[in-house]
């Protein structure tokens, strides 16, 4: 039976994880065509195709998708048996700054198992919105966080950061229009819109975006939090654009019919103010990349 190259599996994942040969090879301190070699020795042995290339990126096909869930646990448990060769491990007080569009619907049950692989580890965790742990970096009230950005290369928001504190890309995923199925467009009526307050930084991307394209709509309703967004909408209230990971099951994507703009992707990132804390935070980085979506 064959056995699986670690490397080319990690090769794999972050190719999947920046969505291009390029970008990766960026992050692998390699070459793009030392990345596509690697991809073509594992889909060699595999006997699949793992990736469509085109002219966006690479995008994973099912059998990718399939391989990819593996090589993360695989990676993840290579890590934990080096750690424990090495007599490493986490332990004390984390606290750790998230915020609500990451992984709403698993959280917790992410949080928990992080708890689990690390069983000395004891997490304080708070939900803040996104702005806010950027600017709050460095002010001793958090030990890493967990932060969301659009990623637009045209508009980008008016974030200042303090200092330029260490970072961890580690999550990439689309944001989407979203709503009920039984959403319907009425013709030439504004569209009921589930918003959020304009404190929050993607709120405040979506409505511009939503009136430079003439889109012409009206708050049905206001929520304060994700959750609560989520549940406006699941209840038919009106439509909204969430990130991937945040969309419930009962909520459908919204098609070309209704006339809306093109979203971008968005980024997910650890940030880490104190360098005595990059260690850690790179084994944070690893374990919540290796959790299936």
């Amino acid at each position: 039976m064959r056995r699986f190259d670690l490397e080319l599996l990690n090769t794999l994942s972050v190719v999947a994880d920046t969505g291009s040969l390029s970008a990766a090879a960026v992050q692998l301190y390699r070459s793009q065509s030392a990345v596509s070699e690697q991809i073509r020795k594992l889909e060699e042995s595999c006997g699949l195709v793992l990736f469509v290339r085109g002219k966006k990126g690479a995008s994973l096909t099912p059998a990718g998708s399939r391989l990819l869930d593996h090589a993360r646990k695989l990676l993840l448990l290579n890590d934990v048996a080096y750690r424990d060769m090495q007599g490493l491990s986490l332990s004390g007080d984390l606290r750790l700054a998230v915020t609500d569009y990451f992984r709403p619907n698993d959280i917790a049950k992410v949080l928990k198992q992080l708890g689990d692989q690390y069983p000395s580890l004891r997490l304080h965790v708070s939900v803040r919105k996104s702005a806010l742990i950027e600017l709050d970096a460095g002010s001793g009230d958090f030990d890493i966080g967990l932060s969301m950005r659009v990623a637009d290369r045209v508009r980008k928001e008016s974030v200042t950061v303090r200092n330029a504190f260490a970072s961890f890309m580690i999550r990439r995923e689309p944001l989407l229009w979203v709503a009920a199925p039984s959403f319907a467009r009425v013709s030439r009526r504004p569209l009921p819109l589930v918003a959020l307050p304009d404190t929050c930084s993607l709120q405040r991307y979506m409505l511009a975006r939503l009136n430079e394209a003439g889109v012409e709509y009206f708050i049905a309703h206001s929520a304060s939090g994700v959750a609560g967004l989520q549940s406006a909408l699941s209840a038919g209230l009106g439509f909204s654009c969430l990130n991937a990971s945040a969309v419930p099951a009962d909520l459908v994507p919204l098609g070309g019919t209704t006339a809306l703009p093109k979203l971008p992707h968005v980024e997910f990132s650890l940030i880490v103010p104190d360098a005595a804390n990059h260690a850690l935070a790179g084994e944070i980085a690893k374990f919540l990349v290796a959790q299936p979506a």
